[in-house]
């Protein structure tokens, strides 16, 4: 039975990326987190963040506490909020130059789409349907062949693109630039070559191979994008998405703990000073979030990270000081920063749900010939769980491939 809740595999600490995981799958397997997944939904996804908010949550648990598997569930919840979704995981992500998690963030945010989205919206403000524009015709060829491909629509058409982009106090003023000239590379007007679509493009997603002299030739002066500008650029594209049709931007960040790991058989690994420019960089971000709009990060990490005085989280007071919680009261609240699914799963991970949780996993397994766990082994592994280092949904895990191996 593949382990579905977290994506660090027991005793390897290596990542199966090739594991199928749908949005069915997530969505089967809700028993227990659905007391917090549904007050993401309404309180965030649906208000929140839509509405212009952002924000960021931790969250933190021990080995097989269900981290990725949370991760999945509330990035297919956003899907179908419709936010645009992006994932990685600390393994395969430098975390200490945000300029890196920038790149990959704009490199599955797909600006092109929203962009497309962008010149429908100057299409209707211009009086016209884009639906009744010939597929592959330009705007600007669709004008000309009805007689109005005039200087005047020209310019209102420049001037629709100066309103949309260069008028916007959310984007940056280089960013904006950019992706005015690339919408009017899909209307067809201001004509840019694909060469110099292309060059934009690469600028946008931070490629240092671009020459500035190259971009200065299109009456176009940017500085290059760093890990000082990185945020700045990523409020600017947030605002594009939103501008897409979006929701917003939904940020799953996992492996977090990779920070303190010593383990040679990691891809990455972090020195004290690269750690310790991870953690000023989430503290920046967390300064900084305030003035971005629908934009939410979450970052996953075993609870090693906050646990480790030297190494981990709590090392860094500037960054500690800005998420732990001040106040914990005796009930789990959802509206925490710092999500602690093992305070989650002792509350509402009862006997019950945990056969529940088992017979979803049954229902996965394509007809295998595993059984869901009876109440008496339920109620053992919520016992177990109290004092043990592995979380629940592992143990039920560990518990089902017990049974199918004695069948």
């Amino acid at each position: 039975m593949t382990n579905i809740f977290d994506e660090t595999q027991e005793n390897s600490g290596q990542t199966d990326v090739s594991e199928p995981y749908s949005i069915l799958s997530a969505e089967k397997l809700t028993c227990g987190i659905r007391f917090l997944t549904d007050f993401w939904r309404e309180k965030y996804f649906q208000e929140f963040i839509r509405n212009g908010g952002s924000k960021i949550k931790f969250i933190c648990g021990r080995p097989g506490s269900g981290k990725t598997h949370f991760l999945r569930l509330a990035t297919a919840i956003a899907k179908e909020e419709n936010y645009k979704t992006v994932q990685f995981s600390a393994r395969d992500i430098w975390m200490h130059d945000f300029k890196e998690i920038y790149i990959e963030i704009f490199r599955q945010s797909n600006i092109m789409e929203c962009l497309e989205a962008a010149s429908r919206h100057l299409i209707k403000e211009m009086g016209f349907d884009y639906r009744d524009i010939p597929k592959g015709m330009k705007f600007i060829d669709y004008l000309s062949q009805n007689n109005m491909g005039d200087a005047l629509n020209k310019r209102e058409i420049r001037s629709q693109l100066r309103q949309i982009f260069l008028d916007n106090p959310m984007l940056d003023n280089n960013f904006a630039l950019a992706c005015s000239m690339l919408t009017g590379s899909i209307l067809g007007y201001p004509v840019l070559e694909e060469q110099n679509r292309d060059l934009l493009l690469a600028w946008l997603e931070g490629d240092r191979s671009v020459k500035l002299s190259q971009l200065r030739a299109l009456d176009f002066y940017p500085s290059r994008i760093t890990k000082y500008n990185a945020r700045h650029m990523l409020r600017s594209l947030a605002e594009v998405v939103r501008m897409g049709g979006y929701s917003g931007l939904f940020i799953a960040v996992d492996n977090l703990e990779l920070l303190i790991s010593r383990s040679s058989l990691e891809p990455l690994h972090y020195t004290k000073m690269k750690r310790e420019d991870t953690y000023e960089s989430i503290r920046q971000l967390i300064d900084d979030i305030d003035s971005m709009k629908n934009i939410m990060f979450v970052y996953a990490f075993d609870r090693e990270l906050i646990d480790n005085e030297n190494a981990g989280l709590k090392s860094y007071q500037a960054l500690w000081m800005r998420i732990q919680n001040e106040i914990v009261g005796e009930r789990f609240n959802r509206f925490a920063d710092m999500v602690d699914l093992d305070r989650l799963e002792a509350q509402e991970y009862t006997p019950d749900v945990i056969v529940s949780i088992s017979e979803s996993l049954v229902d996965l397994q394509n007809n295998a010939p595993v059984s869901p766990l009876d109440i008496n082994t339920a109620r053992e592994i919520a016992v177990q769980a109290r004092t043990g280092a592995i979380g629940i949904p592992r143990l039920i895990q560990i518990a089902m491939q017990e049974v199918k191996a004695d069948v």
